[in-house]
């Protein structure tokens, strides 16, 4: 396991108090179920890579292709 830092967390009573049912439902803490929630949603906030634009996707660096199409195409190009 990582190190693991304090910190205080201010909650609703009624949050906490679902927080420790699901807690010892599933026989476990209500640390670990705050630790577990914070991974969770820390994961689903990572930056995710932009997409290309679909002017880079097509981007080979040759020139030539639309005037060679059929002759790159009888030699399987592009499967």
């Amino acid at each position: 396991m990582q190190s693991i830092k304090r910190t205080t967390v201010f909650a609703d009573e009624d949050v906490l108090r679902k927080l420790r049912e699901i807690a010892k439902r599933e026989n476990s803490t209500v640390s670990e179920m705050i630790r577990k929630a914070l991974r969770e949603y820390v994961a689903r906030r990572r930056p995710k890579r932009s997409p290309l634009s679909l002017t880079e996707i097509g981007r080979s660096g040759r020139k030539d292709i639309s005037e060679r199409a059929e002759e790159l195409l009888g030699k399987g190009f592009g499967r």
